[in-house]
């Protein structure tokens, strides 16, 4: 979203709270009987309101003081609700409000665990009634997950995005979508807003560039995380991203009713990103005028705005370039979401309505220990061990009596654009001093100066050195000090990782070296794959960040996150930035050359071993469902995760498909020397390619390649059967 846009934000999210508080006397209305269905009761509100209260309905904010209605309104929550934070949500004259912070998207993805994710996003909507009932601050719509695909390293957000793979980041898109909206059948916790519908992963030029690619990529990848997370997920909220696809705006795009509406039975709110309306005009040229920006938008389905639209609206109106009758029918949905929250109902009738109001025995949420424990959960799963060589880790406090900690990242928790104010931090260096004891010295060195790292390192028994980007940039808007560095508004200019010479000059000094990779995205870290023993990979923004790593470090805790990007080797390895076409070589479905690591990599201080492939039937109908099963063992002697990966590949295809892609998984925890069947279901229909002559999914007969591992390349087990007629 624009940074300029959030002035508005600040006066709407304002105008809700005082709203409360001043609205007047109402009598009777229809719309007010919770015994009537949905959609009588919109119809009957609609019927009371004015021209212009239906136009203020296409704001964040439905708010109809007249009639009672008390609308609520966005707040923004990738990784935890966002009252404060670098970009000072809510704005910079409002207390801060502190609450509990995750690890980035990209973290959360890594987990590969998501009972785990929508047990955090259920923490997450629970603290945001809390501060909605007891603070009056932020809103119930909160803008999260996102559902975009992180097609390309180079994408300047791609912390925001689970992933690469489009069953990976719609299973995780679902489970953060069911946490946020809670399991009561009638009234949602909170709202889940996807963004960004669709194919938007560029920086550069988004505000007006055009993501090219063909219906079949449409349907196989890139819309796969959105229908999921409201097919599956039930979500009923979604932002249009700035970017077009095949040359038509997303805010203006058809394919929002003909598939979204249509087809997914989507009928809830479809808003702007901040600015974009405008954008139709200044940026796309897709218009003339702004009236009939508006009017596209309108009949494209859009229902709220994030940006300067009344006049447009108004005009467009006027020039009878969209009807009353037109905005009836959008701002629909808008109210769909209000009551499935409860806003325009009793709050005894509202199962959540006692949150931040009654049950404040406790004290506020974002201080529970267990809050910090979720929050330490959490980090630690999303961890990924690179290498290990000759088991360097876990470090042994008894053979560490020093201890040098080194890096621009090692003494602090850098926060992102989308986060919010946690109420405390644990930096990497406060966790490691805090378990290595006070028996070990733990020496710490910036490394600014590089000579003075090395003397550090060669006094110590083992070198920790912290590297990695900044999620914000330690700069402006518009500002990145290093190509490799991205954020919003900014994509990357390179995979080389600057402070990879602070890394080689500790080594020099120290072969012990252990690497911690602090990123928000892919690196192209040869040299320290080849050089360094220990490498482990994490993301940044959690309050928990310092605990977590030293749970690994020490061995309290044996990691088992997972890629869920491939970090090619080169930047050589990418098509062009803005080729769509993922066919021409992009992410692990297509990429032919070796990467650095691979999708869904990660190792484990213990050790597994799979046997007995087993699938339900040797041949599968069209319609039918496939269990795959096998048997895992952890041959080590630390109790472990393991990740089990399903992919698919076709042989024999008689269209282009992806090498293999990922069609389930499970992430199992085993004792020492135990085993345990792991069970897979895979459905038929997830089988399909989009034939676009039937305008479906197909499922082609003939034989499938099933392939069981640990990664995308780490294939352990394999077995062909047939797809039936």
């Amino acid at each position: 979203m624009y940074r300029f846009n959030r002035s508005i934000y600040i006066a709407s999210t304002l105008a809700i709270v005082s709203f409360s508080q001043l609205l007047p006397a109402q009598q009777s209305y229809r719309f007010q009987d919770t015994h009537l269905p949905v959609e009588e009761r919109i119809t009957d509100l609609l019927s009371h309101m004015t021209l212009e209260e239906k136009v203020q309905a296409l704001s964040t904010n439905p708010t109809i003081p007249r009639l009672g209605v008390v609308g609520t309104q966005h707040v923004e929550g990738l990784h935890g609700l966002a009252l404060g934070g670098p970009a000072g949500w809510e704005g910079k004259n409002l207390p801060v409000i502190p609450t509990t912070q995750f690890p980035q998207s990209r973290g959360l993805g890594q987990t590969w665990d998501p009972a785990l994710i929508q047990k955090a996003a259920a923490a997450e909507g629970y603290e945001t009634r809390y501060a909605y009932g007891k603070y009056h601050r932020g809103g119930m719509v909160v803008r999260a997950p996102n559902a975009d695909l992180s097609r390309d390293p180079r994408w300047g957000r791609s912390e925001e995005s689970y992933g690469e793979d489009p069953f990976l980041v719609g299973t995780m898109a679902a489970a953060f979508t069911r946490g946020l909206q809670g399991d009561d059948p009638y009234v949602w916790l909170t709202s889940s807003l996807l963004k960004h519908f669709l194919a938007n992963s560029n920086e550069d030029g988004r505000d007006g560039s055009s993501s090219n690619f063909d219906e079949r990529l449409f349907r196989e990848y890139y819309s796969v995380p959105f229908r999921m997370a409201i097919q599956q997920g039930g979500a009923n909220a979604m932002m249009t991203a700035y970017n077009g696809w095949n040359g038509v705006p997303m805010i203006e795009n058809p394919v929002l009713r003909s598939a979204v509406i249509k087809e997914w039975g989507f009928d809830g709110i479809i808003c702007t990103d901040g600015g974009a309306l405008t954008n139709l005009v200044t940026h796309h040229h897709a218009f003339k005028t702004m009236s009939e920006a508006a009017a596209a938008a309108i009949h494209a389905g859009i229902n709220q705005f994030l940006d300067d639209y009344r006049q447009p609206v108004m005009d467009a109106l006027k020039q009878n370039l969209i009807t009353e009758q037109e905005i009836d029918a959008n701002i629909r949905g808008v109210f769909r979401v209000m009551l499935r929250l409860g806003m325009l109902d009793p709050a005894e009738q509202i199962p959540y309505a006692k949150i931040g109001i009654v049950d404040q025995v406790k004290g506020d949420p974002w201080n529970w220990p267990e809050r910090h424990a979720l929050a330490r959960q959490v980090t630690d799963e999303s961890i990924v061990l690179l290498k290990n060589e000759n088991n360097i880790l876990p470090l042994r406090p008894g053979n560490a009596k020093n201890i040098a900690v080194i890096g621009p990242l090692a003494d602090r928790v850098a926060l992102d654009w989308y986060s919010g104010t946690p109420p405390y931090v644990i930096t990497p260096l406060a966790g490691i001093r805090t378990r290595a004891g006070s028996s070990t010295s733990v020496t710490f060195s910036k490394g600014d100066d590089v000579n003075e790292a090395a003397a550090l390192a060669a006094k110590a028994d083992v070198a920790i050195v912290i590297v990695g980007n900044h999620p914000t940039c330690d700069a402006g808007w518009f500002k990145c000090a290093l190509p490799s560095e991205g954020k919003e508004a900014i994509d990357r200019r390179s995979l080389t990782l600057e402070q990879e010479e602070l890394v080689k000059a500790v080594y020099a000094a120290n072969p012990k070296t252990v690497v911690v990779l602090q990123t928000s995205f892919p690196y192209a870290t040869n040299w320290t794959q080849e050089h360094i023993p220990a490498i482990l990979q994490i993301t940044h923004n959690s309050e928990e960040q310092g605990n977590a790593l030293a749970d690994v470090l020490f061995g309290d805790y044996n990691p088992a996150g997972r890629l869920t990007q491939t970090w090619v080797s080169s930047i050589d390895q990418l098509p062009p930035m803005m080729d769509y076409d993922l066919r021409h070589g992009r992410t692990y479905l297509y990429l032919k050359q070796k990467p650095l690591y691979a999708f869904g990599f990660g190792l484990s201080y213990t050790s597994f071993v799979y046997s007995n492939l087993h699938v339900s039937t040797s041949t599968l109908a069209p319609n039918g469902d496939l269990t795959v099963t096998a048997d895992i063992r952890n041959t080590g002697t630390r109790e472990g995760d393991e990740v089990v990966q399903l992919y698919v590949a076709y042989p024999h295809s008689t269209v282009s498909r992806p090498i293999e892609e990922l069609k389930g998984f499970e992430r199992t925890h085993l004792r020492a020397g135990e085993s345990k069947a792991v069970t897979l279901h895979l459905p038929a229909q997830s089988l399909g390619y989009w034939n676009e002559t039937q305008h479906a999914f197909v499922v082609e007969p003939g034989p499938i390649e099933l392939r069981i591992g640990a990664s995308s390349d780490d294939i352990k087990l394999s077995k062909t059967l047939n797809v039936a007629r």
